[in-house]
């Protein structure tokens, strides 16, 4: 299976999908991150190429971490993502040329941020023309639709539908080495702008017990994920599960059953 995750910014395919792309990662699957924006202003004191710079590395070494096959990083300015055709048709060059078979990015109507926001948006627009063979025939489309699941961001917590819940007890701790390279993000910048402490933890579980802590909401099951992961899990261990990453299937998704879906999806009863 070949899955390509598509974020706003460096850091955010991590966050939000970081588990599921080990999961896939260790079976044997190709997966691959791709960020629309060079992330140049996600600072409070640098920005620009220097910044773009430190977030490219920040992306390797989280790929690393969570042993995907690649992660690239876009130069478009950060802030300047639009629903636009050019937009769209880069977005179906990249499903494209990695022969996707399921396509993960953010919700197109929700979200307060504008980039977040138009990424969905410009993925939905594109997954209908990736097997359109008349269209931009220069790069071979794909046979058949990929599926495509939604990730809501820390804004859409209460506004999304959890269609597929992923159990990622197994992977938290290659999820959070992830989340942990990308030092501008989940230390420097929510130190300045959310009151999170300026000293840096040195030892590895003090840094996990301040992402964790500092990112509850988006890393722990909450109540509303109880009845899909009830489907896909059973109660029981429905009931013991920490660790989750949340999902919406797609309107521009290929239909697809539960079975199929499960067929697809890591979700060993390990």
């Amino acid at each position: 299976m070949r899955v390509i995750v598509i974020g706003a910014h460096p850091d955010e395919a991590d966050m939000y999908a970081g588990g599921t792309a080990t999961l896939f990662a260790e079976r044997g699957h190709q997966v691959k991150f791709l960020s629309l924006t060079n992330g140049d202003a996600g600072h409070y004191e640098e920005r620009g190429e220097r910044l773009a710079a430190r977030r490219k590395q920040e992306a390797q070494s989280a790929a690393q971490c969570l042993g995907i096959s690649e992660y690239e990083v876009l130069g478009t300015p950060d802030g300047t993502v639009e629903p636009t055709l050019p937009f769209r048709n880069e977005v179906i060059r990249h499903i494209r040329r990695w022969r996707a078979d399921l396509v993960i990015s953010f919700h197109p109507e929700g979200g307060i941020s504008p980039d977040n926001r138009y990424t969905g948006r410009v993925v939905s627009d594109a997954v209908p023309f990736t097997t359109v063979q008349g269209y931009m025939p220069d790069e071979p489309a794909l046979s058949r639709t990929p599926l495509v699941l939604l990730m809501p961001d820390t804004t859409m917590l209460d506004d999304y539908k959890a269609d597929i819940v992923i159990d990622v007890e197994s992977t938290i701790e290659k999820k959070l080495l992830a989340c942990d390279a990308h030092t501008t993000q989940f230390y420097e910048s929510p130190a300045w702008h959310q009151g999170f402490p300026e000293q840096l933890p040195i030892e590895w579980e003090d840094r996990k017990k301040h992402l964790l802590e500092g990112w509850s909401a988006t890393f722990h099951a909450s109540p509303k994920m109880l009845p899909a992961l009830q489907m896909w899990y059973g109660k029981e261990r429905a009931s013991a599960v920490r660790y989750v990453e949340p999902f919406e299937i797609a309107r521009c998704s290929r239909p697809a059953s539960r079975e199929e879906w499960r067929s697809w999806l890591p979700m060993s009863a390990e």
